[in-house]
């Protein structure tokens, strides 16, 4: 047997350094301390991942913990407009800085970059990830508790990019009431049990309408089949949002962070017994 050269690529060997499993894990800046990584994801897009997002660091952040959000989906970014961020992430000579909402949720977003909000990414997969991880590497996040990752739709290199660069601590899963929907986000519930990442909870989006006038419910998009979902795989924590005038013109009007609705209050009670913050 000869001696190793430690080049894997040019032997045929099958040792245990050879078949041990690699770490894809980026580093974060050197400057950086994040406590604790919360995925927010969805088998498609347009079912409120960025809603729930929001939503997710504003109850975290009046529970008192720093909260930051890293916005993974790179060619829909619509987390600025919903905190009425309209300046742009300064680069220093040590890396990136996120820019700070009016209640201290610090936030990197593709659109703080851009010179224009609208302005379109059309990026192949490589860069759209390798962008993702330097949100992770680049940016300088200091003394987060809790990010929230608002991830990007579907199954594929992006997401797994994601899945795999950053130490996620858990996963939000988002649906809405249709079946379809329903089948669709399997995917991705299945994709993270696959990579051995925790459930936390699953939101149900535009679940009802809430009248204003009368109060009464209406299921618009159909009967709840979120139950059934959530009980298929396994998951302990439900929470429905209802389609609400009222939080509609707070994510128009850029002020998400006074909303007054307790919608996900049973989830964030749950991220903070189960993803606990070490004193």
């Amino acid at each position: 047997m000869s001696e190793c050269s430690h080049d894997c690529s040019s032997c045929s060997s099958s040792c245990s350094e050879r078949t041990a499993p690699q770490s894809f894990l980026a580093d974060p800046h050197p400057m950086s301390s994040v406590k604790k990584v919360i995925g927010i994801v969805s088998g498609k897009g347009g079912v409120g991942k960025s809603l729930v997002t929001s939503l997710l660091a504003v109850g975290m952040q009046r529970k008192g913990y720093s909260g930051a959000i890293l916005d993974a989906d790179i060619t829909g970014p619509s987390i600025p407009k919903a905190f009425g961020i309209k300046e742009r992430a300064k680069a220093i000579e040590s890396g990136l800085l996120p820019v700070v909402t009016k209640t201290g949720i610090e936030i990197m977003s593709l659109n703080l970059l851009l010179e224009n909000d609208t302005d379109p990414v059309v990026w192949r997969g490589p860069v759209i990830a390798g962008t993702v991880k330097q949100f992770w590497s680049d940016v300088i996040w200091e003394d987060i508790d809790y990010m929230f990752v608002d991830m990007p739709p579907g199954t594929g290199d992006v997401p797994l990019t994601v899945y795999q660069s950053l130490p996620l601590d858990g996963i939000v899963v988002v649906t809405s009431p249709q079946e379809l929907v329903g089948m669709i986000v399997g995917k991705a519930v299945r994709m993270a049990e696959m990579l051995s990442i925790p459930i936390l909870g699953v939101v149900e989006n535009m679940s009802y309408f809430e009248c204003p006038d009368c109060g009464g419910k209406h299921s618009i998009f159909g009967e709840s089949h979120v139950e059934d979902f959530a009980k298929e795989y396994g998951i302990e924590t439900v929470a429905r949002i209802p389609m609400t005038p009222a939080l509609a013109a707070a994510c128009d009007k850029g002020e998400i962070e006074t909303f007054d609705g307790d919608y996900l209050a049973a989830l964030t009670d749950k991220i903070e017994k189960t993803v606990k913050i070490e004193k």
